[in-house]
This record gives structure tokens, C-alpha cells and sequence, in this order.
């Protein structure tokens, strides 16, 4: 059942996309719509459809999330894209450092590399490249977190810093199931503002099932999460005391799901862990 719905009601994979200016990423900005009616039908299949944790603790279930790297490069150089094992494995304490309050713990699985430059240069969202890359590579279930680092110079995807899928985008297509980010948008690499690797911990919040803090702005029906503040557009920088919208209390630009720089995000919220536990639960087979 879940196939069959979710392949009429499959949100698109979130795009953070930067603009590059003097050679570094001035602003996040989102490349996918989704629409209040996918948003409400997924909705409500998730609600008609999600595990309980009462339900879930009489089957297998582990709350750590094995992760497999796939580095994307043009040649041999850092600068081509070849990341060393270094940045990889500080980019997993990152990720783990982020999410310490919601049970989850991430594990390096395993690391591949791959010298092939077109695509570093031009893999991007719906393009037959990045569907090449991930027939190819990806590795484990639907527990397993596939990160992909590329170039984003061309096509579909240039100027991306990153995008991913959905917890409920598998059933339908579980070998497009991951993130692909910018190689350089790891801790200590060199997109400036960006180099500490919440692109990463942003992604994969919506690898675990949360929206953007922004998501229907002021109206509508939100990120489903009632603790975070509603937000008209995406934030950028660290603008403090920022109110897009009355009411709710002041722009989350702190949260993981805006798009402020990476030493302004510092944190999700009580909700969105709520809400996270229960999307991989039900669609993930990972209990926390």
C-alpha cells in the first residue's frame, strides 16, 4: 500500500541551493515546491499509517544508522573533490553532536571512491546521471544513510550545496533513497559560511522525515511541528529577532531546517524529534 500511494503523493527531494558570489555561498535557497496538497495526502497516510513505539518494540529494531560515504571526484586532488577519510570522519561527529538529543547515533559503514568527473561536475536532482551514480553505488536498506559528495558545477545541479529524499520516498524508488552534498560543504572545507557540516545535518533531517522551518510560511498547514515558530521565507546568515510572521514568537533561525549559515544552527526541537522518531518508526524500521 505504501508504494501505491506514495507514488502519486511523493514529495520531491529538498534542494538547498547556494549562489556563489566572490567564491563563496552568500544564501541557502530551496529548489523544490511541494504543494499543500502532496503535503496534506502524505500527511494523512502518515497519520493513518504510522508505528507506535508500543508497536514497534516487539520487532528488531536499532537506533543507530549506518552511513556510506560515496566521494564523487574529477581527479585526485582535495580540490577535485577527493575528501580525505579525515573530513569524512569529522563530518560523522558532526552528525552526531547534532543529534545526540534525538537517540539516534550514525556510524561510518563504509567509504567509496569514485574518480569520474562528469559526475562531480553535473549530477543533480531528476537528471539521468545521479540515477546512474546511485544504481551503481548505494549500499545497505532502507536504515542505511547513502551520502553522496559531488562538485555541483553544471546542470541540474549547479550551485547546490545538497539534497535529499524522504523517509517515504523509499517504497516507491529505494535505490534513489540518500543525500547528495557539495564535497566541499564538509567540516573544513572551503564554501565559506558553510564548512561545518550542518549542510549534512540538514539533509539528513529530511532524510528523517522534517520539513523546513519555513514550509507554508505563515499559513497553511506549516512543517507539522507545533515548537517551531512559523517563518515566511527561509532565513539567511544569523539575522537575531528576526518575526516574519506575528504571533508564534521569533523565526527559528537557530533550527537545523532553516537555511541560516552553519555557525547559526544549533538546534531541533522537542517536536521535531517527536516527529522524526515517529517518520523512521513507520518508515525507516529504526526505533529511538
Amino acid at each position: 500500500m505504501l508504494q501505491s500511494v506514495f507514488a502519486v503523493v511523493l514529495l520531491a527531494a529538498s534542494l538547498v541551493l547556494g549562489t556563489p558570489v566572490n567564491g563563496t555561498v552568500a544564501i541557502r535557497k530551496c529548489g523544490t515546491s511541494i504543494t499543500e496538497e502532496k503535503l496534506l495526502a502524505a500527511e494523512q497516510h502518515f497519520k493513518a499509517n504510522a508505528v507506535s513505539s508500543e508497536a514497534f518494540s516487539k520487532v528488531a529494531a536499532t537506533a543507530s544508522v549506518p552511513v556510506y560515504f560515496h566521494v564523487i571526484s574529477k581527479d585526485s586532488t582535495l580540490a577535485g573533490g577527493n575528501v580525505p577519510d579525515s573530513q569524512i570522519a569529522n563530518q560523522i561527529t558532526v552528525l552526531n553532536q547534532d543529534y545526540s538529543g534525538s537517540g539516534l547515533t550514525f556510524t561510518l559503514a563504509g567509504t567509496t571512491r569514485t574518480t569520474n568527473s562528469q559526475w562531480f561536475n553535473q549530477v543533480g536532482p531528476s537528471s539521468s546521471l545521479q540515477t546512474t551514480m546511485k544504481n551503481q553505488l548505494r549500499q545497505g536498506g532502507v536504515n542505511a544513510l547513502n551520502v553522496y559528495t559531488v562538485g555541483f558545477v553544471s546542470g541540474s545541479g549547479e550551485g547546490l550545496l545538497g539534497y535529499s529524499t524522504f523517509p517515504s520516498d523509499y517504497a516507491s524508488n529505494p535505490t534513489d533513497d540518500g543525500v547528495v552534498i557539495l564535497f566541499s560543504s564538509l567540516p573544513g572545507g572551503s564554501t565559506t559560511g558553510f564548512n561545518l557540516g550542518r549542510t549534512l545535518t540538514h539533509e539528513a533531517g529530511h532524510w528523517v522525515g522534517l520539513y523546513h522551518t519555513f514550509q507554508g510560511g505563515c499559513s497553511g498547514t506549516g512543517d507539522q511541528v507545533s515548537d517551531t515558530p512559523p517563518e515566511s521565507t527561509p532565513a539567511s546568515g544569523c539575522p537575531t529577532g528576526r518575526d516574519t510572521c506575528s504571533g508564534g514568537g521569533v523565526d527559528p533561525i537557530h533550527n537545523y531546517m532553516d537555511y541560516s549559515s552553519d555557525a547559526c544552527m544549533n538546534q531541533f526541537t522537542a517536536g521535531q524529534i517527536t516527529r522524526l522518531a515517529s517518520q523512521i518508526r513507520t518508515y525507516r524500521s529504526i526505533s529511538v
